[in-house]
């Protein structure tokens, strides 16, 4: 289920220019902070995201998104088929992130070893060109579910600091989970990385819903599908592992829209009650 933060109502209470917005243009969504937008233009228009041009299907729908640490305002053009442009200038509301400070820790816990750099810039490097994927499929139509079921261990946004060093925050939410507890597609896509064995995130798979929208899955036990598979929501990817830097059995779920990193915990109801019970 996604949660329609703001629509034509919330658009009034943003200001005077909100107030006015053609009726050709909807929005719905979060509007902040690891938020994902869903937006709606007149057929044949041009959108643009702060300068960058959107990728828009024939009946004028389009995604955008923040990040962690957006800024407070964003504006979104519209071009219209004759030409004429709309602005619309957006309120990002800002979020608070827990902050947790470690001091007394050895080197080797902090800084990762110098043998091991050239691996981690190689599989960031697989990551990036992995979510830069931008597949002209809406399969994110499908809507969103949680991908395992289990006990939320992690939340995103939060940052730890190190021996005085702030670390790079957490961009996805932890599930505590059995080992082997299979790891389900929380909406259609298509697999776009399998690597298996990542320095930090260990067994890694990434699965792309299109228009530069894409989750990955970390510290797996193992995949269950292959590149270029695609697979439908509720279809299993894999297992729940502890795999790379990992403490225990749990699945790490990330979202991003290209580079922007945002929150799954926006895109589907709370965790079910049993899970917390277990």
């Amino acid at each position: 289920m996604i949660r329609t933060l703001f629509t034509a109502a919330f658009l009034v209470l943003a200001g005077a220019a909100m107030a006015q917005a053609d009726d050709a243009l909807t929005l719905s969504g979060d509007l902040s902070q690891g938020g994902l937008v869903f937006g709606k233009a007149a057929s044949g228009a041009s959108v643009a995201l702060n300068g960058k041009t959107l990728r828009t299907t024939a009946d004028g729908r389009f995604i955008f998104g923040f990040g962690r640490d957006a800024a407070a305002s964003a504006t979104l053009t519209v071009t219209a088929a004759d030409g004429g442009v709309t602005t619309r200038e957006l309120e990002v509301a800002q979020r608070e992130y827990r902050v947790q400070r470690i001091d007394g820790l050895p080197n080797r816990f902090v800084t990762p070893p110098d043998d091991v750099v050239a691996r981690i810039r190689a599989d960031a490097a697989a990551a990036a060109k992995a979510r830069e994927t931008d597949r002209s499929e809406t399969d994110f139509d499908s809507g969103f579910r949680w991908p395992a079921i289990g006990i939320v261990s992690g939340v995103y946004g939060s940052q730890r600091v190190l021996n005085g060093e702030p670390r790079r925050p957490h961009f996805g939410i932890d599930i505590a989970a059995p080992q082997g507890t299979p790891v389900m597609a929380p909406a259609d896509g298509v697999v776009t990385l399998v690597h298996p064995d990542m320095y930090f995130t260990g067994v890694t798979l990434f699965l792309d819903h299109g228009h530069g929208l894409s989750s990955a899955f970390l510290h797996l036990e193992r995949v269950t599908v292959e590149e270029g598979q695609r697979v439908k929501q509720g279809e299993q990817i894999a297992t729940v592992g502890s795999t790379g830097r990992s403490t225990g059995p749990h699945l790490d779920w990330r979202i991003n829209w290209f580079a922007e990193r945002l929150d799954p915990a926006l895109l589907v109801p709370p965790m079910p009650r049993e899970a917390a019970a277990d």
